[in-house]
């Protein structure tokens, strides 16, 4: 494996990570430049690399500037990133060994943001790449609407429970489950609990056939 071009991947994997999070804050530019203008040079001088795979390259550094500064849905950031690892693959020979050398270089090059993201500015990309807030309750949301009001109401079943189905509760057709018994269609029944979206309901004895 060519452990200089790995080293150099690895540079410029985590340049753009660094990119991706501060939102081109400056950090890690020249470093990132300085590697992939190094790795370039040697691939393209040892005959390894075409103009073509710099181009996209460039192209794929573009795209995902353009992600960083325009309110788009991450298509251009997903294009970019492809672009790059195409371009360098197939200037590393486009076989097993050159995706080997990329996955070596990626994953060092993860391992490394990982112990330095917490320390770093957030972009708008990176916002919207990862999910920063929780859903709580006390935040106003529910998995749920609160259906505690029918406990104790009755209805007729509209279609035969297996236990699940369907019942008519108070003119409106509720998804029920009934207490692990087949109830017929047209029985009475009563619910008895509500837990979440599950609503349990009970064969009334009295007109239960």
């Amino acid at each position: 494996m060519p452990v200089f071009q790995v080293l150099m991947l690895a540079i410029m994997f985590l340049a753009l990570m660094v990119e991706v999070k501060t939102g081109g804050a400056g950090a890690g530019v020249i470093l990132g430049l300085v590697a992939a203008g190094v790795f370039w040079g040697g691939q393209y001088a040892n005959g390894s690399a075409e103009l073509y795979e710099l181009g996209l390259f460039l192209g794929g550094i573009l795209c995902i500037i353009a992600e960083m500064l325009l309110p788009t849905i991450g298509l251009l950031a997903g294009a970019g990133v492809a672009m790059l690892l195409y371009s360098v693959a197939m200037s590393l020979g486009g076989d097993l060994g050159a995706v080997g050398a990329m996955a070596v270089a990626l994953g060092a090059a993860l391992f490394v943001f990982l112990l330095i993201v917490q320390h770093l500015p957030s972009s708008r990309l990176w916002n919207r790449i990862v999910l920063r807030e929780q859903t709580s309750t006390s935040d106003g949301y529910v998995s749920a609407v609160p259906r505690d009001e029918l406990v104790g109401r009755t209805g007729i079943v509209l279609t035969e429970l297996r236990p699940a189905g369907s019942a008519r509760i108070d003119g409106k057709s509720v998804d029920v489950v009934s207490e692990g018994r087949f109830v017929p269609k047209g029985t009475p029944v009563e619910v008895v609990s509500v837990q979440g979206n599950r609503v349990v309901v009970r064969a009334l004895p009295q007109l239960n056939q």
